[in-house]
């Protein structure tokens, strides 16, 4: 069973086959399933119903391998009123690749950004990840004008390293 990731001000609850049918199919059931509000602006970002469909496929074709390697669900929780609310998600493209390559992705839904959540998102992902053996280096990719994404790449130790199809390449290594 995979653990949830837990940061400062989040909790990072690892997605599922299960998570992504109700996300594709049922949408307001996913509140009931993490436990945590979800706001009607659900989902963030590049995290849309292609994205949602290719992690679906990534499950049903990876099996039990593929758990902890696709998306998670960051849940803010209130330190007061313990109340949780659904504020992003953050992933894996998979495993790390032969080369030891693991790329991450991350969205902040709009009421919940530039309040630090998308840093704590991608440091857990890069502190989960260097657990693994087989992790050499974490990329991620990003538009060149997102300034909000570059700043928390570069906060997390990760370096400009390039660009790939218009995008941006950082890279964190060991």
């Amino acid at each position: 069973m995979i653990k949830n990731l837990i940061s400062d001000r989040i909790e990072l609850i690892s997605s599922s086959s299960a998570h992504i049918r109700i996300e594709l199919e049922t949408p307001q059931l996913l509140s009931e399933k993490l436990n945590a509000d979800v706001s009607s602006d659900w989902p963030p970002g590049e995290y849309d119903r292609d994205a949602m469909a290719f992690f679906l496929s990534c499950f049903e074709n990876g099996g039990e391998a593929a758990k902890g390697w696709y998306g998670w669900y960051a849940i803010n929780i209130d330190p007061v009123s313990r109340k949780r609310v659904l504020v992003g998600s953050g992933g894996y493209f998979g495993p790390p690749d032969s080369n030891g390559v693991v790329e991450i992705g991350y969205s902040v839904l709009p009421e919940w950004q530039r309040q630090g959540y998308a840093t704590e998102i991608v440091k857990a992902l890069v502190l989960h990840a260097s657990t693994f053996e087989k992790t050499n280096s974490i990329v991620a990719h990003t538009a060149p004008e997102n300034e909000a994404s570059k700043r928390v790449l570069i906060s997390n130790g990760f370096r400009e390293v390039g660009v790939d199809d218009g995008n941006l390449r950082f890279e964190h290594t060991r």
